[in-house]
């Protein structure tokens, strides 16, 4: 049985790396991004509800005295 010629992997695999990372860089040098990003103005809206204008009090069980 003949052994397997393992001689031209390596330029095989870094001509590979060289190739997908030229491509890489091809690609990402193609794609335009926004220069100054703005952030987008949001109009917020009051909503009334009615437990707004009442006043409200929470009562914690350790501040309730014991009976």
């Amino acid at each position: 049985m003949p052994q397997l010629d393992t001689s031209t992997w390596f330029i095989t695999i870094l001509s590979m790396i060289l190739t997908l990372f030229i491509m890489m860089q091809l690609k990402v040098s193609k794609h335009s991004f926004h220069s100054n990003p703005e952030p987008l103005e949001v109009k917020s809206s009051k909503h009334t509800t009615p437990w707004e204008t009442k006043w409200t009090k929470i009562y914690s069980p350790l501040s309730l005295p014991q009976r």
